[in-house]
């Protein structure tokens, strides 16, 4: 993709670049340079000479009406890259915060934007210049017999879900992930630690799906801990 090999030129020079591709389903042309340029810059580099910064935003996830071409979760893929940021909000107060932080990051950043909250998430965001720190979760509901993760759009299925279940008498945890790469996995852990029990879910692939990366690095850390 000529565009994307311009881009990272731009970035070499010192620049900060901010590319948008629509969609993150059209994604893969720029698979290459992605992973194997951009993902890669500041290493090659030795810490010789400024990499600039760079931050590519996708619109991702289905929206109801998209067909297999508008409806990709493709997050994983870039999961596996050293060298990437994969940030994705849940609401527009903070895809402005943690959009801000992506940009000021020295580390290239794949900002995925679920395109279901484009024309259905209605929130009040701040004027001002603010940010959101990346690779922290939040908890954003407190709770004792179960914790809830999920990301992106999906935190208003697990929002129901959680006020489903307390009908039923079980207090549910819920924390937004935020970034997946590098994620806060303290906060899982001590979220875990404490209900003894956790739910991942996610809109991708189950197969290769990012969830499994936090079953198994929680279950390496709490197995001895969690009660059944």
């Amino acid at each position: 993709m000529e565009g994307s090999y311009y881009l990272l030129i731009f970035n070499l020079q010192g620049n900060r670049a901010i590319a948008e591709i629509q969609f993150a389903d059209y994604i893969f042309p720029a698979f290459d340079q992605i992973v194997n340029e951009a993902a890669k810059f500041r290493y090659r580099s030795g810490n010789e000479f400024n990499c600039g910064g760079l931050t590519i935003r996708s619109p991702y996830g289905a929206v109801g009406h998209g067909g297999h071409y508008h409806s990709q979760s493709p997050e994983a893929f870039f999961c596996h890259v050293p060298g990437l940021k994969v940030v994705i909000p849940r609401s527009p107060r903070e895809a402005k915060g943690l959009l801000l932080a992506s940009i000021r990051d020295p580390n290239p950043v794949i900002f995925f934007e679920p395109k279901w909250l484009y024309r259905l998430s209605v929130e009040e965001v701040p004027e001002g210049d603010y940010m959101l720190p990346l690779s922290q979760a939040e908890v954003i509901r407190k709770g004792s017999d179960i914790t809830l993760i999920g990301w992106g759009a999906q935190l208003a299925v697990l929002e129901q879900a959680c006020e489903d279940a307390s009908k039923d008498g079980i207090s549910c945890e819920l924390i937004d992930l935020r970034t997946l790469i590098p994620w806060d996995k303290e906060t899982v852990e001590a979220s875990v630690s404490k209900t003894g029990k956790l739910l991942i879910s996610h809109e991708a692939p189950i197969t290769g799906g990012f969830g499994a990366e936090i079953a198994a690095s929680i279950a390496e850390r709490c197995f001895q801990r969690v009660g059944y």
